[in-house]
């Protein structure tokens, strides 16, 4: 029985072996074949050229809603591919926003474990060369004409952004000089790669529309004689755009090895006589070993030592990183949940100190938070790998580490929009496109989301005449904002929980899609579309972004090239938000103005959605800048404001720098941090019902802070106020101030009685 079971499979599978071959040969657009079929093609001038059948997709749009089940074998490695799960607006979860409250969840997790296994996006054989990564130069990209500079190849990249005016340097996208057929898009891969498929993307510009229909492709070894792709027996037309902005997938039938590919555009919009052939692409290919290279240092070097978890996380696999990290150094680590987002998914955030737990007197608390646009996700992927890394360098007793553990609480939030990153996970790093995921589920852009503090400031500068009686610090939020009908997204009102209840000094908020660190403020006072708005503390805050953009391996390279329309080499990687571009609403001005905590957002990377193959390699780039960036939350002066007769913490007490219209307040316990530069300062600390005190205090370029302690004397007022509240007797020293007190008052009020009743005889006396 089981020898006829074989018999008629095998009749079976060569029935179905010869029907697929008889597709192929009709012009099927897919082939799903048991076996690897490799063909080599000879053409003139020696260019010789392998093509492989991979069974893969059509010459064609790839879109989440029609993607098949196939199983691809390449040589020893298999690798299967699912279609995206379809998510519906009746799938996701729903979960009224109420106060966050923060949740140790490092022993266990009230979510399910045995949830289904989530299906991820569609696995690409071979990664991107890097055109939208930059890895690809400028001088490996070649076109038949280009109408200007700012069009030529080297804007034909994958979401690349244009300026805000057409004719600039800028453009968004490849643009032929000429309309006709003859035109193409090259890309030198420097080496031997075997092509697999084409993303595709129309221009990027706020004035123009212009997208490529359909296209060819030729391949060649010399860029001399070129070789078509196939498409069974006749050349290849894939499709193209239907819009400028999604990113249209070609896989093709047969992966083919060469140096050289073009992309040769066929039809496009041409809008009477005014459209242009313009495009923006990425090019998946997979480098072929070169049998010449026998040496290691002819080799590329490998992209990080450090063994680390380099791939994207979903939700459910960031979670299950996170607890082994816990459970690795149990000692130095707690998970906790600080609310939820719109679809209930928690907000985890990583505690990494020698206490977790609790607030140690006199250590600074340290924030970085990454994913408030889920689609820039190399944040999250960096902060990831940073908890794997101290945990590493902590067990194995690096130095560095271990002293920043001990001198730091440091609180490291992955993922502020969960919801957002998972849509652009199940789309893919390629086909996530510019925007997708970008928002929360509800619609909103978190970094615009927060209490706009500013024109709070700034209209009560202007209202107001006397200035003492401005505050520089603390602004309360408003009410229309902290209502239930504001427009306020529930990761937002949980962070704004986790800012008061924390008395963070100092953070960073990680972004994607250039190459820059901004600082505060991001909002322009009169709403100009660019301005440069300094605060109080411009100084330190320009050594804050410089301090993570010179240790960054691509940020301090004086050969990169712009990633999009602005060119940040000018201004050393930092800007001023506000001059770059008017953001109201931002974390960063919040965090300065409603708590202590200074906050810098750090734009990581051109691509907002690396592969996960370069994931190493930015890990590398932003390692140093990660560890040099939160030493900064040393830098300054901190100390304990106390009661000089208990000694107990003052907290709320105000602490003035002379010279710096940006006051800080102490916390609970009585401590504070003051991050300044090197310097010397005259430094007032203040609280209610106590006589204020003064001391200069010398800020040093030492790792630690300089100590600068005050006792604070209580007003007798105020003393007399806690005594007979809690029915005790006066002491003798009190009951002498009291009756000096009296004295006083008895003897500037007889005074004043006196020289009354002088006005008065005097008058009378001039009458008469």
């Amino acid at each position: 029985m089981y020898k006829g079971y074989l018999q008629g499979r095998d009749t079976m599978a060569g029935a179905l072996h010869f029907i697929l071959l008889l597709c192929l040969h009709c012009g099927s657009f897919l082939l799903i074949s048991a076996t690897s079929v490799n063909v080599t093609n000879t053409v003139a001038s020696d260019a010789t050229f392998t093509t492989t059948s991979k069974g893969l997709f059509s010459a064609g749009k790839i879109n989440s809603t029609q993607v098949p089940t196939t199983e691809v074998t390449t040589g020893d490695s298999k690798t299967t591919t699912k279609p995206p799960k379809n998510t519906t607006a009746g799938e996701h979860l729903t979960e009224e926003a109420g106060k966050t409250v923060e949740k140790d969840v490092s022993t266990k997790h009230t979510e399910e474990e045995e949830e289904e296994e989530e299906e991820g996006p569609l696995e690409l054989e071979c990664p991107p060369l890097g055109l939208e990564s930059l890895k690809v130069k400028d001088n490996q990209l070649k076109a038949s004409s280009f109408k200007r500079r700012g069009l030529g190849p080297h804007r034909g990249r994958l979401n690349i952004q244009s300026g805000i005016e057409d004719g600039d340097i800028y453009d968004g996208a490849w643009c032929a000089q000429y309309r006709d057929k003859k035109q193409w898009l090259e890309v030198d891969a420097l080496r031997l790669t075997r092509f697999t498929g084409v993303l595709l993307q129309g221009r990027n510009s706020i004035w123009s529309w212009d997208v490529v229909y359909t296209y060819k492709v030729q391949f060649s070894n010399d860029s001399l004689v070129w070789k078509p792709c196939m498409n069974g027996t006749e050349e290849a037309v894939f499709e193209g755009n239907q819009d400028a902005e999604t990113p249209v997938l070609a896989l093709f039938n047969t992966s083919t090895v060469a140096r050289y590919i073009r992309i040769n555009p066929q039809t496009w919009y041409e809008n009477g006589t005014q459209g242009d052939i313009c495009l923006r692409a990425e090019v998946l290919g997979c480098t072929v070993p070169d049998p010449n290279n026998i040496y290691p240092w002819q080799t590329e070097p490998a992209a990080s030592k450090d063994k680390l978890d380099f791939r994207h996380h979903n939700y459910k696999e960031m979670r299950k990183l996170m607890k082994s990290v816990n459970e690795a150094c149990p000692d130095i680590t707690r998970i906790y949940s600080i609310g939820k987002s719109y679809t209930g998914l928690k907000l985890y955030v990583m505690e990494i100190s020698d206490n977790p737990g609790k607030h140690e007197l006199g250590e600074p608390e340290f924030r970085y938070v990454a994913g408030m646009h889920g689609n820039e996700v190399l944040g999250r992927e960096i902060l990831l790998n940073l908890m794997e890394y101290m945990c590493q360098e902590y067990k194995r007793g690096d130095q560095r580490i271990v002293r920043l553990i001990k001198d730091t609480r440091i609180h490291l939030l992955p993922s502020m929009n969960p919801d957002g990153y998972e849509m652009a996970f199940k789309k893919g790093s390629e086909l996530a496109g510019w925007a997708f995921g970008r928002y929360s589920y509800e619609g909103i852009d978190m970094n615009h989301n927060f209490a706009d503090l500013n024109s709070v400031m700034w209209n009560a500068i202007e209202l107001e005449t006397d200035r003492s009686k401005l505050i520089n610090h603390y602004f309360p939020i408003p009410e229309q904002y902290t209502s239930e009908d504001a427009f306020v997204a529930s990761e937002t009102r949980a962070v704004i929980n986790w800012m008061q209840n924390i008395p963070f000094v100092l953070g960073a908020n990680l972004h994607g899609g250039e190459l820059v660190v901004t600082y505060p403020f991001d909002m322009t006072r009169d709403w100009a579309p660019q301005e440069h708005t300094p605060t109080s503390d411009e100084s330190f805050f320009r050594w804050l972004a410089t301090a993570y953009a010179s240790t960054n391996q691509v940020m301090s390279n004086p050969d990169r090239r712009p990633c999009h329309n602005k060119d940040f080499l000018r201004y050393n990687n930092i800007i001023n938000g506000a001059e770059w571009h008017n953001v109201p609403g931002s974390m960063n001005d919040f965090s300065y103005l409603h708590t202590n905590c200074f906050e810098v957002t750090v734009e990581l990377s051109c691509d907002k959605f690396p592969h996960a193959s370069e994931l190493p390699i930015e890990w590398e780039n932003n390692r140093e800048s990660l560890l040099v960036y939160m030493e900064q939350v040393h830098r300054g002066i901190k100390g304990v404001i106390r009661d000089k007769d208990t000694e107990a913490g003052i907290p709320d007490a105000i602490i003035k720098v002379d010279d710096i219209d940006h006051h800080i307040r102490s916390v609970a316990d009585g401590d504070y941090w003051r991050l300044l530069n090197p310097g010397e300062y005259r430094v007032t600390a203040s609280a209610e019902g106590y006589f204020p005190s003064s001391r200069t205090c010398q800020v040093m370029y030492d790792f630690f802070p300089t100590i600068c302690d005050f006792n604070l004397t209580k007003m007798p007022k105020q003393r007399l106020k806690e005594i007979l509240a809690k029915g005790g007797k006066l002491p003798k020293d009190l009951q002498l101030r009291l009756r000096q007190l009296r004295l006083r008052k008895l003897r500037v009020t007889t005074k004043v009685m006196n020289q009354r009743r002088a006005a008065a005889a005097a008058k009378r006396a001039k009458k008469v």
